[in-house]
């Protein structure tokens, strides 16, 4: 056992005498013009190394710097700098004069990749073959170089394209290990601030760089993200997933295929790919088992009631500051920049409390010009389409939308766009509208269009008609109506023609009948105001106990009703009594006329004859 314990205490001596003979006898700043070359080389790159190069032993041996920076040919600007750079190098390869590096490490480094840390090619530098190899310079002979693997710590990227907004992605982790293939893995985390909202980011993928620059593949196996902020669910949006991204270079086209995502609790699968030229082309076809725009968009704004019932009750929240770079620029300007092909399908989407099935999108943007040939989807029972276009080619947006809806309960719109409205029904509607904005808001002040409109089996709470008017008569007269408990107003159909004009909503020709009543009438509801100002001629058909002159004419006869004021404080007008007194009148009219057409030979027949044909 001593003999064992002497013999590995003399290994131990040897080698750490062997290191320590190493370092003294191997300068390694001889190795610093050949990295430069090298790299040069082979990239092209320039690599600058300041102050002096020294060993570090343990735990692993390497070549320490000081600051360092590499510059793409012509560029004006080094796409790396790093305070420190630390070469991970093997002991047994510097013992016959070979150079290999395990791994690059930099800590604290600054990468750009802007349009200044570019690649400038001069005009008369001659294009090398596709399966160019540059050979190793001759004064090289004898040694080897090679870089197995690259890990980058507490780092910062900074990316622009062309002259858009800089990103600038924090507290960048990457670790990437490569075989002598160029095939890679990558092990990557950051956190992006931009716009006050924070993004976290990682992801684990398998790159194949051996057609590098031509060609660049990336199997991102594990990728997560976490967002917050402004603008955002109070929640964030938080997710995970995996696609697979292919860069050509000679095209500036990226395609990310299989792509599988999950972002709360939507999921989408699909494709996309863009061509980065001057204006960029994006493709995209994405299907989505299940979206729910409710946890990715930001909350609904309140209604007034709503405001105020929360300032009782907590105290008001402090609003964010405008971005600058938002300030002045027109609505939806960023389509101007890019022209897409979108397909997208949904087996289930939730907006607004709303729960759509089936829906199918096909767009297409031309540098400003949205047209949405397809928008369709079903709800509940019925079905809806929603085709238009959105032009923001010039300073002031115009949209322009063509709804078509069958069947769709009415009550579920008006309670997802907060219109304090008790009317259910389904809808069926053809129109045509226009505006400047696509929301509820711009929508109730400034959009313009004309709709047919019908309902089946509505109801409106609140107001009985039928009632209304029995009772009315029962006040002014002995005629009876049966006892009813109902405070809506039920129909079997209504129609009505429809023109908005910047919040004025006017129904003409509206026509509604049922087994107990028929109506006709026409008016004008303001939607920023949530006032009313409507006049109906309601026939009661139905409810009368007994049969008579009185009622036959109440059945035959229009009752004017006026319902007007706050759609949640509704008042209204009847002039039952006008109708009873011409009646009354008529009914008068025609006795005496009887009388006198008995007496007509006497001289009080002849006077009351002469006075009737005076009234």
């Amino acid at each position: 056992m001593r003999r064992v314990l002497t013999t590995l205490m003399i290994l131990l001596v040897v080698l750490v005498a062997g290191l320590s003979a190493l370092v003294l006898l191997v300068n390694p700043n001889d190795f610093r013009a050949y990295m430069v070359r090298q790299v040069e080389a082979r990239s092209g790159y320039e690599l600058k190394l300041d102050g002096q190069l020294r060993w570090h032993v343990w735990p692993q041996l390497s070549i320490l710097s000081g600051r360092m920076s590499l510059t793409a040919p012509g560029a004006s600007v080094p796409i790396v700098t790093a305070d420190n750079m630390r070469l991970d190098v093997a002991l047994m390869p510097l013992l016959s004069h070979q150079l290999q590096v395990r791994q690059v490490m930099l800590k604290g480094a600054v990468i750009q990749l802007t349009p200044q840390t570019e690649a400038v090619r001069q005009s008369d530098a001659p294009v090398a073959p596709h399966t160019n190899t540059l050979p190793d310079a001759a004064e090289d002979a004898g040694w080897s170089f090679d870089i197995a693997s690259l890990k980058v710590a507490d780092s910062l990227l900074v990316f622009q394209h062309e002259d858009e907004e800089q990103i600038t992605v924090r507290n960048i982790n990457l670790k990437m290990e490569q075989d002598q293939h160029h095939l890679a893995a990558v092990d990557f985390s950051g956190r992006i601030n931009r716009n006050q909202r924070d993004m976290t980011l990682s992801m684990n993928a398998n790159v194949d760089a051996s057609d590098y620059p031509h060609k660049l593949t990336a199997d991102i196996q594990q990728l997560s993200w976490q967002i917050s902020g402004a603008d955002l669910p109070t929640q964030g949006i938080s997710g995970q997933g995996s696609l697979q991204a292919l860069w050509r270079e000679e095209q500036k086209q990226l395609e990310l295929n299989n792509l599988n995502l999950q972002a709360n609790d939507s999921a989408l699968k699909g494709r996309a790919s863009v061509v980065l030229s001057e204006t960029p082309k994006w493709v995209f076809d994405l299907q989505f088992d299940k979206l729910n725009l409710e946890n990715l968009l930001p909350p609904q704004p309140v209604t007034a009631e709503q405001s105020a019932e929360r300032q009782e009750t907590t105290p008001p929240k402090q609003m964010r500051p405008v971005i600058s770079s938002s300030i002045d620029q027109p609505d939806y300007n960023g389509l101007r920049s890019f022209t897409a092909d979108i397909l997208v399908k949904a087996n289930t989407v939730r907006w607004r409390g709303i729960d759509f099935t089936n829906v199918s999108s096909q767009m297409l943007n031309h540098n400003g010009l949205l047209v949405i040939s397809e928008l369709s989807g079903q709800m509940g029972a019925g079905h809806l389409s929603l085709p238009g276009l959105l032009d923001v080619r010039k300073e002031i947006a115009r949209a322009e939308f063509q709804p078509r809806l069958d069947n769709i309960e009415i009550g579920t719109i008006l309670k997802a766009f907060n219109y304090p409205i008790a009317l259910t029904g389904n809808l069926t509607m053809a129109g045509d509208f226009s505006g400047d904005r696509i929301d509820a808001d711009a929508f109730r002040r400034s959009w313009q269009g004309q709709a047919h409109v019908q309902l089946s089996d509505s109801r409106m709470e609140g107001l009985n008609f039928q009632q209304l008017v029995q009772q009315a008569v029962e006040r002014s007269s002995n005629v009876k109506a049966k006892e009813s408990y109902d405070s809506a107003t039920r129909l079997d159909d209504f129609s009505s023609d429809l023109t908005l004009n910047r919040g004025e909503l006017t129904l003409d020709n509206m026509q509604g009948h049922s087994s107990l009543l028929a109506l006709t009438g026409k008016g004008s509801l303001d939607l920023v105001k949530e006032t009313t100002d409507t006049r109906f001629n309601v026939r009661v058909l139905s409810g009368w106990e007994g049969e008579g002159p009185l009622i036959d004419l109440l059945k035959e006869t229009p009752i004017p009703l006026t319902v007007f004021g706050k759609w949640q404080e509704l008042n209204y007008s009847l002039q039952v009594d006008q109708v009873l007194r011409k009646h009354l009148q008529d009914e008068a009219k025609r006795r005496l006329s009887d009388w006198a057409d008995k007496n007509k030979d006497s001289q009080s027949g002849k006077d009351m004859k002469k006075l009737l044909d005076k009234l």
